[in-house]
C-alpha cells in the first residue's frame, strides 16, 4: 500500500472515531456533566483529521506542479 493510500485509510478510521467521540459527548451530556475528559476528547482525531484532510486536499496541486517541471 503507497503512502496516499496510507492517509486515506487513516483519515476514514479517524473519522469514525471522531463521530463516537462525539456521539459519546452528547450521550455525557444527556445524562448530566460530564468530565472534562469527555468534552475534550473529540479534539485529537479532529487535529489529526484537520491534517490528513489538508494533505489530501493539496495532493492534486502538488501534483499537478510536478508535471509541469516536467513538461507536462
Amino acid at each position: 500500500m503507497n503512502w496516499n493510500k496510507w492517509i486515506r485509510q487513516i483519515h476514514r478510521w479517524l473519522s469514525i472515531a471522531f463521530t463516537v467521540t462525539v456521539i459519546a459527548n452528547f450521550v455525557a451530556m444527556g445524562v448530566g456533566e460530564p468530565p472534562a475528559w469527555v468534552v475534550y476528547s473529540p479534539l485529537p482525531p479532529l487535529f489529526l483529521l484537520l491534517f490528513t484532510g489538508l494533505y489530501m486536499f493539496a495532493l492534486p496541486y502538488l501534483g499537478r506542479s510536478s508535471e509541469r517541471a516536467a513538461g507536462g
